[in-house]
């Protein structure tokens, strides 16, 4: 099993966000702005899920990780560090989904 983490991706889109556009992915999604990040992560949002209907494993794998990449692109641009999105995540299973749905 990995070690690889939520938090080392963050660490990673951080330090390739700073790069030069032409040499990183990360950089060139980061310089065209939230927008198109959005869109991109949308996108990818929507691959993953013909791929959980399409019942094609390596596929969803494959689409789940484009789609935590790019979402992880998108809270970069946005400055909201992972840990503000952990602490949401914490506070919610504090209670059980259908009391926390009712509550919004």
């Amino acid at each position: 099993m990995s070690n690889f983490s939520l938090s080392d991706l963050e660490t990673i889109v951080a330090t390739r966000a700073k790069a030069s556009p032409e040499e990183s992915w990360t950089a060139k999604l980061v310089a065209h702005g939230q927008a198109k990040a959005a869109k991109k992560l949308g996108e990818e949002a929507v691959e993953t899920v013909i791929a959980a209907i399409s019942n094609d494993r390596a596929n969803l794998v494959a689409e789940s990780a484009d789609l935590i990449y790019h979402l992880m692109v998108v809270l970069k641009i946005a400055d909201i560090p992972l840990q503000d999105v952990m602490s949401e995540l914490e506070r919610r299973t504090s209670q059980s989904g259908l009391q926390e749905k009712a509550s919004r």
